[in-house]
C-alpha cells in the first residue's frame, strides 16, 4: 500500500493493522481520478483505518484532514505512519478516537469545522453507512457542494436517502463507490 500522487506520492504507508480492509490503490487511484483537485479542500475520513484515503487527499493539496476511527491499536498505527511521514498532528492533521457519530456530534458542537469532502468507508456493515450520512447531513459540517465517498459492499448498494443527491456509483470487483452532495443542505432556506 503505498501513496499514489501528490507531494507524498510512491512513499509506502506500511503494512495494514490487523481487523483493517484496506481500499485497494486502483481503487484509490480510480477515486481520485473521478474527484479531480482536492487542492485547499478541508477532508474528514471517517471510519479511517490506514488513513489511506485522507492521506493521499493530503498529498494531493487538501489544506487539512480529520481522521476519526474507534479502534485503539488503528489510532495508534495510524499515528505512527504519519509520523513516518514526517507529518506531524497540527492544526492540518487530527486524529479522534472515537466512533463516527460521537464524532460528527461533538465536530458539529464545536463549530469550527466544516469540511468540503468526506470519506465514509465503515466494516462492510449496512447499519453503519446508512446511520453514519444520516447523522453527518444532518450535522451541519459539511460545506455547501460538500461531497461524501461512501465505499461499501457492491451487494448491499445505499438505500435512497433523503436530503442526499447520488452524484455517481462505479463498482470495482466486490467494492462499490458511490459519490454523494446534499440536496438540501442544512440551513439553507430557514
Amino acid at each position: 500500500m503505498r501513496i499514489i500522487a501528490g507531494r507524498l506520492g510512491g512513499r509506502e504507508l506500511g503494512s495494514v493493522p490487523e481487523g483493517v480492509r484496506p481500499t485497494s490503490d486502483r481503487v484509490r487511484e480510480s477515486l481520485f481520478s473521478v474527484l479531480g483537485s482536492v487542492e485547499g479542500l478541508s477532508i474528514l475520513d471517517l471510519f479511517a483505518g490506514t488513513g489511506a484515503f485522507g492521506l493521499e487527499g493530503f498529498s494531493r493539496g487538501a489544506k487539512e484532514v480529520v481522521f476519526v476511527d474507534q479502534s485503539k491499536p488503528v489510532i495508534r498505527d495510524l499515528r505512527q505512519r504519519i509520523s513516518r511521514l514526517g507529518l506531524e498532528e497540527s492544526g492540518e492533521i487530527q486524529i479522534r478516537l472515537s466512533d463516527a457519530k460521537k464524532a460528527i456530534r461533538r465536530l458539529a458542537q464545536e463549530g469550527s469545522a466544516r469540511f468540503d469532502l468526506v470519506f465514509l468507508d465503515p466494516p462492510y456493515e449496512e447499519g453503519d453507512r446508512v446511520g453514519t450520512l444520516d447523522v453527518l447531513f444532518e450535522s451541519g459540517i459539511l460545506l455547501e457542494g460538500a461531497r461524501v465517498v461512501v465505499e461499501g459492499p457492491k451487494r448491499h448498494p445505499l438505500p435512497p436517502r433523503p436530503g442526499m443527491k447520488v452524484l455517481d456509483e462505479r463498482d470495482y470487483g466486490d467494492t462499490k463507490l458511490t459519490w454523494l452532495e446534499a440536496s438540501n443542505p442544512v440551513g439553507e432556506g430557514r
